[in-house]
């Protein structure tokens, strides 16, 4: 059983490193966060210029968060996956899919929030 440890303020710090070491091991190693965060990118700047609301950028950034976050867990599985076993396995596969498909749920998702918000705004 672990030891109920004291509060610190700089170990909670600290563990923003651990957090930010995350991102930066994401973005150097995972080729589709690249590409979430082109088109991240490219939502943004199409947010300033169609001057979309304040409730709207809300939605827009937890969609935009949703994914990178389904893609962090993504990557945190198929990670652990390859820790356990090098050799292919069915049911690692399986877990893999199952994953990558949260990901693809959750893109489709943001593109539905982008087509709801933006295509009125283009329309116009």
């Amino acid at each position: 059983m672990k030891k109920q440890q004291k509060f610190s303020i700089r170990k909670r710090l600290k563990s923003f490193k651990y957090a930010f070491n995350g991102l930066r091991i994401l973005f150097r190693e995972e080729h589709n966060s690249r590409i979430h965060f082109v088109a991240a990118l490219c939502v943004l700047i199409a947010g300033y210029f169609l001057n979309i609301t304040a409730t709207e950028w809300c939605i827009v950034i937890f969609a935009i968060g949703f994914v990178f976050a389904m893609e962090i867990i993504n990557s945190a599985i198929e990670n652990l996956a390859d820790f356990v076993s090098t050799e292919r396995h069915e049911s690692i596969k399986r877990i893999k899919d199952l994953s990558a498909a949260g990901v693809l749920v959750s893109a489709i998702a943001a593109l539905v929030v982008g087509i709801i918000v933006f295509l009125p705004k283009i329309i116009d």
